[in-house]
């Protein structure tokens, strides 16, 4: 997938919104044009990765009558795939009432409308993230940032639920990242204990931004925390460590697809400085609500990225009459 080819996927709440909206000018630019994506969707458990282990100390030739010299420090060596055994870390529950109650997918749970619907998300996106017969993987396209322009919209009940259905895919795993910095709410939306997250990596070069990750029992996914609340949130993202990174969460893990859930474009400045780390973005739009004026103006905060979709959210009918997940509740 590129600018220039959009894919054209069965109608959807993504073509729903294209449909609601006149979105020609703001996705078709000089440069670029925006590609619509299907309506909401799926999050999977980073499996460990791996570290070489440095270089066992050598100890220093001595003489037969003198005491034996000091160990040699370590030999320390660039980054590199670390072993499995080195992150193999405990697994945090998450609790699937929970999220059945909020209408979340349920990863071991039957087929429904949502999970279909966001099995079509993810189609697409994964193949503008690995390439297929006919396409190309676009750069940087295993980082995808889900955003909408004003609070309320739904991005990260869409971003949660778009990870539960990638964690699903069996040579792909998910790190679905908080990146709403100011007010992180994916883990508490799994049931999960907040910590130590992304900003406090961006902050400290001594810190390991791997031992952040939080590994989930869901097959397939894991999540990275927001971390410590600064005012300075889009000035450390600007700043070069951020792409060193991030390239480090995709370096030492080539399966790993990585899921941003940013902050609304129009509330805060972070989503435009994260668009530009990013091959790929996923605006919702919430129906009936969002106006044409407002998504026009986040999609030109989001310019950093070449690649944008829309995701209609919380659309009442389907012009359609298409209704996912019937065929799976049917006997033979």
């Amino acid at each position: 997938m590129n600018k220039h080819t959009p894919i054209k996927p069965p109608a959807s709440l993504l073509e729903r919104a294209n449909e609601l909206y006149d979105f020609g000018a703001a996705l078709r630019g000089p440069a670029k044009e925006t590609a619509p994506v299907e309506q909401p969707i799926a999050q999977p458990v980073a499996e460990p990765e791996t570290v070489q282990q440095p270089a066992a100390p050598v100890a220093e030739p001595e003489t037969v009558q003198q005491p034996a010299a000091p160990a040699a420090a370590p030999a320390v060596s660039p980054p590199v795939a670390r072993p499995a055994s080195s992150y193999a870390k405990s697994r945090v529950h998450i609790d699937r009432v929970a999220l059945r109650t909020a209408n979340y997918i349920d990863p071991e749970g039957p087929v429904t409308g949502l999970s279909e619907e966001f099995r079509i998300v993810k189609r697409q996106l994964l193949l503008a993230a690995r390439g297929g017969k006919g396409f190309d993987p676009i750069e940087h396209g295993e980082r995808i940032l889900i955003c909408s322009a004003n609070p309320n919209e739904g991005k990260t009940f869409c971003a949660v639920n778009l990870a539960l259905s990638m964690a699903t895919e069996k040579d792909n795993r998910v790190l679905l990242v908080d990146a709403d910095f100011a007010k992180p709410s994916v883990l508490a939306r799994l049931g999960m204990e907040s910590g130590r997250g992304l900003m406090d990596a961006l902050a400290d070069p001594s810190i390991d931004v791997e031992d952040l990750v939080i590994e989930t029992d869901v097959n397939g996914l894991s999540v990275l925390p927001a971390g410590a609340q600064t005012n300075q949130d889009t000035e450390y993202l600007a700043a070069a460590r951020t792409a060193a990174v991030l390239d480090q969460l995709t370096r030492h893990d080539p399966t790993r697809i990585i899921i941003f859930d940013s902050p609304p474009a129009l509330a805060a400045s972070p989503a435009s400085v994260l668009a530009l780390h990013v091959g790929q973005a996923v605006m919702v739009v919430h129906a009936d609500v969002t106006t044409e004026n407002a998504l026009r103006d986040a999609l030109s905060l989001l310019s950093g990225c070449e690649n944008i979709q829309l995701l209609l959210n919380r659309a009442k009918f389907s012009p359609t009459g298409r209704k996912f997940g019937n065929y799976y509740g049917y006997g033979a």
